[in-house]
């Protein structure tokens, strides 16, 4: 299947979707995969049945900007606000009459979560949103749930989603301390993978093995798909920007039955590559067994 018209994407209980993204070694995507260049591993063992191979170029893309104003991060709001700011002013798309357009959504979060700007391809209604992410911050309860909001996210937003295939994503500004989830990244993850949602985070500090709430970001990022940041220069980010813009315009999904599948809620981890051409792949590190 190419292009991105409509689709109706049916996944059985024991069957795992599985978009991802191949670039060659400069960044450029590969769009001429065939099942054959695939080898595929589900918790060490290869598939049992492989239901669906799709491809999609140009998808348009629906994305979610989630800004933590906890307490903790505020020294990094500005930053976070400017990049967010950039994404939805350079790279959203307008709808033409042959092609869909990009839509975004605004939320914050810290004790809890309160959506801003609903759906829109209007890029300074969502840029007026992001100014005024943490307009009441000094009379929110302290307290950070990262999980929740990611959660909402997915399920109030991506949930709900049309029958045409998009790009998903979330743009995640946080310093990954969870004090006040209900939910796990469990949870998160599950939900990614039902509503093809990649979460990207850009971290406001370095990389680091030290810095805690780096690993709850990290597996957020890798085991949706999606990618964390850690460039600080303009001109990084940017390209940063361009590489999300890369990954979900240009899409791959396969859809499989795994061949030993126990709904026990235990971690399948997914390994794919390409051994006959090469390349990076980006996909999701794997999925929790349903219980």
């Amino acid at each position: 299947m190419e292009g991105a018209g409509p689709y109706t994407l049916k996944v059985g209980v024991n069957e795992v979707s599985l978009p991802f993204h191949v670039a060659d070694f400069h960044g450029t995507a590969i769009g001429d995969l065939t099942l054959g260049d695939l080898r595929l591993l589900d918790n060490g063992k290869g598939p049992k049945q492989i239901v669906a191979f799709e491809v999609y170029r140009d998808l348009p893309i629906r994305g979610g900007v989630l800004i933590d104003t906890s307490r903790s991060v505020l020294e990094n709001l500005k930053r976070n606000q400017q990049i967010s700011i950039d994404y939805v002013r350079q790279f959203l798309r307008k709808q033409t009459s042959d092609r869909p357009g990009d839509e975004a959504f605004v939320m914050r979060f810290d004790s809890d979560t309160k959506l801003l700007q609903d759906w829109t391809g209007d890029g300074e209604l969502l840029a007026a949103s992001i100014r005024n992410v943490a307009a009441d911050h000094e009379s929110r309860l302290g307290g950070t749930a990262i999980y929740d909001a990611v959660y909402k996210a997915c399920r109030d937003q991506f949930g709900n989603a049309s029958g045409i295939a998009t790009g998903n994503f979330l743009m995640l500004f946080s310093d990954g301390l969870d004090n006040a989830s209900h939910t796990r990244i469990e949870d998160d993850v599950d939900i990614c993978q039902e509503t093809n949602t990649a979460i990207y985070v850009f971290s406001g500090a370095s990389k680091s093995m030290f810095i805690e709430g780096q690993k709850t970001l990290t597996d957020l990022a890798e085991q949706t798909g999606g990618h964390i940041f850690f460039e600080q220069s303009a001109e990084g980010i940017h390209g940063d920007l361009r590489l999300i813009e890369a990954n979900l315009r240009s899409q791959y999904r396969l859809v499989y039955k795994p061949a030993k599948l126990k709904t026990d809620g235990s971690f399948h981890r997914i390994r794919l590559e390409s051994p006959s051409r090469g390349g990076v792949i980006t996909a999701r590190s794997g999925y929790y067994a349903t219980r």
